[in-house]
């Protein structure tokens, strides 16, 4: 079967968590992360979790433990925390939580991104994988990339995704 078959028999609606990292952000001043809401909700998806949370190793992996395991969202986005500053420690939270990790994501969001910003796009460890049933992707803060995660690669295979992830 191929991806157009798969993508016609995947769910239309899944249920989303939104994580943003940041010390600095809070839910009022968090436009990555309530875009990534509306948007979500917008293209028909049930957002289930939203939350701010502070540059934290710590508090980054709690959060997506709890929001996996208590929310149980089929997608988790997390926005901020993946540059290369010592601050930056979204992927060293969450990739050691991945069963699986889509090593397709990265490169794909970079090549775009160096589309648009040139060689600032060095600057991302943009990131994705599994985590028990939950697809987690991991992007830049910045509004301008989560927009082009989102609408070019992220929502456009949510579904077909899920189904993958679903079905084993």
């Amino acid at each position: 079967m191929g991806s157009d078959e798969h993508k016609k028999n995947a769910p239309k609606r899944v249920k989303i968590g939104v994580i943003s990292v940041s010390t600095t952000r809070t839910e009022a001043s968090d436009e990555s992360g309530r875009w990534i809401k509306k948007r979500a909700i917008k293209e028909g998806h049930d957002v289930v979790f939203y939350k701010v949370v502070p540059d934290d190793i710590y508090s980054i992996t709690e959060t997506v433990r709890n929001a996996v395991y208590d929310q149980a969202p089929q997608v988790l986005l997390l926005t901020g925390g993946t540059g290369v500053s010592s601050k930056d420690v979204t992927i060293e939270a969450v990739r050691p939580l991945f069963e699986k990790e889509l090593t397709a994501f990265g490169p794909v969001f970079s090549q775009l991104s160096f589309e648009e910003i040139d060689s600032a796009a060095l600057l991302s460890r943009a990131t994705a994988g599994v985590i028990g049933k939950t697809i987690v992707f991991c992007m830049p803060g910045s509004l301008k990339a989560c927009k082009l995660a989102c609408k070019v690669l992220i929502f456009p295979e949510l579904g077909h995704l899920a189904k993958h992830v679903i079905e084993g």
